[in-house]
């Protein structure tokens, strides 16, 4: 909605709308910065408790504010792998980002210090826990650089002289060392947990929470484990919760659609899901289709699949082989619609990257190496490429 928009409606009608797109700027930011952003965070400031309460009660989120910094500590319901850091390749990559905050969270605010003491630190705690870091060798250096650039990016840190990248190629000349000073930020990096969690032996176990063992505490686990969900993946499909949460589900639907509607969500109830949109496109947040050529074939592809056999929940089952046919069929006659990129592409890559993003969006998810399926979510989409005002498919 427009800010002339905004403008003709109702004091408190207005004041809702804004609610609700400060809670998708609180979902999509880690954080808002008062230095950065002086009127996003004074009209956080304003509808702070409103917003506490909501994310509070329906997710289980904490929504912090301090003298420079509003962040909503979101928690996945269940963590998938488009949700980690995009420029992070290796598991040491997310390894030595949070050895990185430990070492700062010891740093004062503006503290100044190089990236050889950082780098002794590091390697002498990754010890202490049974693992290896030794940044004599290449990949691990290049693991370093891609956790100190990231922390670069948030603001945790700033570099002050010198740049990791040299130091990946020469790390033995003194000359090539970084001087970094840790910023206000570092210590609201990492979540807080009210439990030890070195014992915890599931990744799972990261997100649960602590409830009392109670009916009421039992409800709110299934609240906060849903809405979770609900907030932050784009399609959770019926099929994908147990039966009880099912049950909760089906049964508070009119409730889970009205308070979803509190953070600017507009649902529905299909036969596979409850389906949420956004109903304006909005910078804060990324939609499907977007604007990347690859979502482009994924609405062609259901204008193929449409007449295809599906399951009982109304799925569409196809191998890799099939899928790769289909890409093959489309290229041939759609290519000159093509990005250059996708035009130039082997089928093979293409029909991985397609499938990539199919997964990111629970459009798609792998059997195996070979089966595949679509979900029906997908079939709530038709794709279509338009010669002279008629559709040509």
């Amino acid at each position: 909605m427009s800010e002339a928009d905004k403008q003709k409606l109702p004091q408190a009608e207005r004041k809702r709308e804004e609610r609700a797109e400060l809670a998708q700027v609180l979902l999509n930011r880690p954080w808002v910065l008062k230095s950065e952003h002086p009127d996003l965070y004074a009209k956080l400031r304003d509808h702070y408790e409103p917003l506490r309460q909501w994310f509070q009660e329906k997710c289980g989120f904490t929504l912090l504010q301090t003298r420079e910094l509003i962040k909503l500590e979101k928690v996945p319901g269940v963590a998938q792998p488009w949700m980690g850091f995009a420029e992070f390749s290796q598991v040491m990559d997310y390894g030595l980002f949070t050895y990185c905050l430990w070492y700062l969270e010891s740093k004062g605010e503006t503290e100044q210090f190089s990236l050889t003491e950082l780098v002794e630190e590091v390697k002498g705690k990754v010890k202490l826990t049974g693992h290896y870091f030794d940044e004599g060798i290449y990949t691990h250096r290049l693991s370093l650089k891609r956790a100190l650039k990231k922390l670069r990016e948030i603001g945790a840190l700033n570099a002050v002289d010198g740049d990791e990248e040299e130091w990946v190629h020469h790390h033995e000349d003194e000359r090539k060392n970084v001087l970094y000073e840790c910023t206000y930020i570092t210590r609201f990096v990492l979540r807080r947990f009210v439990q030890d969690i070195s014992s915890f032996t599931e990744i799972s176990q990261l997100g649960e929470g602590v409830y009392p063992e109670s009916q009421q505490g039992e409800n709110d686990r299934r609240r906060h484990y849903i809405f979770r969900r609900y907030v932050q993946e784009p399609a959770v499909l019926d099929d994908q919760w147990t039966e009880d949460d099912r049950k909760y589900v089906l049964t508070q639907r009119s409730y889970i659609l009205n308070q979803m509607q509190t953070i600017g969500l507009d649902g529905s109830r299909y036969k596979e899901a409850l389906l949420f949109c956004y109903p304006y496109p909005k910078s804060e947040m990324e939609l499907f289709p977007t604007a990347q050529s690859i979502s482009d074939l994924v609405l062609l592809l259901t204008g193929e699949i449409q007449d295809q056999l599906r399951d009982a929940s109304g799925s569409v089952h196809l191998t890799r082989s099939d899928l790769e046919g289909i890409l093959t069929r489309l290229k041939e006659a759609h290519q000159t619609y093509w990005s250059k990129k996708d035009r130039e592409a082997k089928i093979g890559e293409l029909a991985e990257e397609l499938l990539t993003h199919m997964e990111e969006w629970g459009l798609a998810r792998r059997i195996d190496s070979q089966q595949l399926c679509l979900t029906p979510v997908l079939g709530r989409w038709k794709g279509f490429y338009k010669k002279n005002g008629v559709e040509k498919l």
